[in-house]
């Protein structure tokens, strides 16, 4: 209850009751009210200023753990992006080889995704630096691995394919050569019989009587015969497929003709002395996407080390060519 106020009158000289007119009665309850309202917003800001909410402190824990979270997804990355490498590293320089495939170039592997907007809805946050940064290398990884699973495939179907490619490689001599005698210039640049001076050999050449049998050195297709006088004279190329071809020059009598399939070991003609040529003799070429390469790395299924070696001292000595 209230208690009554009371004032001392001058004129009476007496104590009366203090009366509080309406309207002052309604300043002071607003003045109470916006010193009220004054205080407790002080209150707010301090306490939001200088101390964190129970609901904050909530927030950035997790933040916390998000961003803890994020760096080790990063760093599981980084250990899923070098068992990528080794497997692409391992594709190209081991299984490619085997069965004789391009490798994949370094571009189509990390090829990625386009698109410079990608990442935009990203932008704007605190840690948007780091969430974008792996969600580039999880892009990244994604398309790398899309490229190795295109890669297995293809490695699949070639060794599933291995025994038809082995037989069709080129990979013994076109000449009977047990000695190792018959083959009379290299691969590489040579001195031309007729203008003496050196010229580039795209083949060797193996010196033998006219009329020695010719063999194909892989099962393949005839594509094309010719007889000339000229250059290289009578000519047989066969497709070997996977990228080879087999090319044979100065041949005296063609035994096969274009379109005719044939098999490694079959006799496709005889040696001869036709064209632009100084003694009987067999031009041979190895032919890899249409690039000559040294067919002496192509003689393995009928030497052994030890006359590879041989004939890798003797191909590396100077010497002139038959045509």
């Amino acid at each position: 209850m209230a208690k009554t106020k009371y004032i001392f009158n001058n004129k009476s000289l007496s104590y009366e009751e203090a009366k509080t007119s309406s309207l002052q009665r309604i300043f002071k309850t607003l003045l109470f009210l916006i010193t009220a309202l004054a205080f407790s917003f002080a209150i707010i800001i301090i306490s939001y200023t200088f101390f964190e909410s129970p609901k904050e402190r909530i927030l950035k824990s997790e933040i916390a753990q998000y961003e803890l979270q994020y760096e080790i997804m990063d760093d599981r990355l980084g250990n899923l992006q070098g068992l990528v490498d080794e497997m692409s590293d391992r594709d190209d320089n081991i299984y490619r080889i085997i069965f004789e495939a391009e490798p994949i170039s370094k571009e189509q592997r990390q090829a990625g995704y386009g698109g410079i907007d990608r990442y935009a809805k990203l932008e704007g946050y605190n840690n948007s630096d780091l969430i974008i940064e792996t969600s580039k290398k999880l892009d990244n990884l994604a398309s790398e691995l899309y490229v190795q699973s295109k890669s297995f495939d293809e490695v699949y179907e070639m060794a599933r394919n291995k025994e038809k490619m082995l037989s069709c490689i080129p990979a013994i001599q076109p000449v009977n050569n047990i000695e190792l005698k018959r083959l009379s210039s290299y691969y590489g640049y040579r001195i031309d019989p007729i203008y003496k001076i050196k010229k580039f050999h795209a083949g060797v050449d193996f010196s033998a009587p006219q009329g020695t049998p010719i063999y194909a050195s892989g099962a393949g297709k005839v594509i094309k015969t010719q007889k000339s006088r000229r250059g290289y004279g009578n000519t047989v190329t066969i497709d070997h497929g996977y990228g080879y071809s087999t090319f044979y020059a100065h041949i005296k009598d063609i035994n096969v003709k274009k379109g005719e399939k044939v098999t490694r070991g079959q006799i496709i003609g005889t040696v001869g002395n036709t064209g632009k040529s100084t003694a009987p003799h067999l031009h041979y070429e190895v032919r890899k996407n249409n690039r000559t390469i040294n067919p002496i790395y192509y003689f393995f299924n009928d030497l052994s080390a030890e006359e590879f070696e041989t004939l890798l001292t003797i191909s590396k000595l100077p010497n002139q060519s038959l045509d």
